[in-house]
């Protein structure tokens, strides 16, 4: 079935963002950003870009760390929440992890809209509340860009952490003592394979996983170039690395999986065309990482569940006017995954 974007905007939930609406220094946040400009932090059209052309992503900024009993933030059941977009591959990190540590019900979560506009991600379209507001509650004088994930603790409304990578290993450990045995025992980050987790994060995450946005975002031929082409070099690396294997590192599921899968489940329906990544696609040029993604997304739901096709679709080609000015959200690739 083919949903048009006015459905998909019925559908969208605005969960658990009911809890702050009354609150009122989230609403003298949002005041305060409703008279200010904020559109530089939040408008993707008025990104800037390096002098060469080339884009250079901002570090995230908000990097407090939740321990398992002491500390700042404990980790304590329903205190926290996550904010995610199904658009966003960092945010979709999280999502899975969440997932196969069964935390749901430790910490909820809440999917913004992925129709980004000139104020940032909006919860849904019948909240008046971006995410920015968020982040102003956190510190009325942020600067940087209003991103999702937001790991944001309720007792001391504020932003916890927003960087994806540290979130996933939080989530990984550091709710250990609350979770059945079971949850507890799953390991993304195991000791003994934490260099070479390390080593293959490094580079995957320069050339392919950030690689695919600085193909797309690059405002001249040069930058261009010199983003492409590492990228599928990466991928061709990747390839070899992946042929007869069902995981990246080692024989289990690691995080180098997640970071991995978030990037090449999202290629062929919108990194091919939208950002010009189109030497090859995934399904026709890569039989082993085509394998490995299928077999993660249609044997384990935590890939299958947080992986939400029209959103990320409608999120790219609908928010990004810089590479797609008309808004026109192609109907293919047709499936969005193949069969596995």
């Amino acid at each position: 079935m083919v949903l048009s974007l006015q459905h998909i905007s019925r559908q969208i939930q605005p969960n658990f963002f009911h809890q702050f609406r009354y609150s009122r220094t989230f609403l003298r946040a949002a005041a305060m950003s409703s008279v200010r400009d904020t559109t530089h932090q939040s408008d993707i059209g008025k990104m800037k870009l390096e002098n060469d052309g080339s884009f250079k992503r901002a570090p995230s900024a908000f990097r407090n760390w939740i321990y398992s009993k002491d500390g700042q933030f404990p980790a304590e059941r329903d205190r926290y929440h996550l904010y995610v977009s199904y658009a966003c591959p960092w945010a979709t990190r999280t999502l899975i992890t969440r997932k196969l540590k069964g935390l749901e019900d430790i910490i909820p979560v809440t999917v913004v809209s992925p129709h980004m506009g000139e104020n940032g991600w909006p919860f849904a379209s019948v909240d008046p509340f971006p995410v920015k507001d968020l982040y102003f509650k956190a510190d009325p004088n942020y600067g940087g860009r209003f991103t999702v994930p937001v790991l944001w603790d309720k007792k001391q409304n504020t932003v916890v952490n927003n960087e994806s990578s540290e979130i996933i290993r939080m989530l990984n450990s550091a709710f250990n003592d609350i979770l059945p045995p079971e949850k507890a025992a799953v390991d993304i980050y195991p000791e003994e394979l934490r260099k070479q987790i390390d080593e293959v994060n490094s580079w995957v995450y320069d050339t392919v996983n950030n690689g695919v946005y600085k193909a797309g975002f690059a405002g001249s031929q040069e930058a261009y170039e010199t983003a492409v082409y590492p990228l599928f070099e990466s991928l061709d690396r990747l390839e070899k690395m992946l042929t007869g294997k069902d995981y990246l590192v080692g024989e289990r599921l690691t995080e180098a999986d997640i970071r991995l899968f978030v990037t090449v489940v999202r290629f062929d329906p919108v990194y091919f065309s939208h950002f010009k990544c189109n030497l090859r696609d995934i399904r026709h040029g890569y039989p082993a990482i085509n394998r490995w993604m299928k077999k993660l997304y249609w044997t384990n739901e935590a890939f299958r569940l947080s992986t939400n096709f029209q959103h990320i679709k409608v999120h790219y080609y609908w928010s990004q006017t810089k590479v797609n000015p008309t808004r026109v959200v192609p109907v293919g690739p047709v499936p969005d995954i193949e069969a596995l």
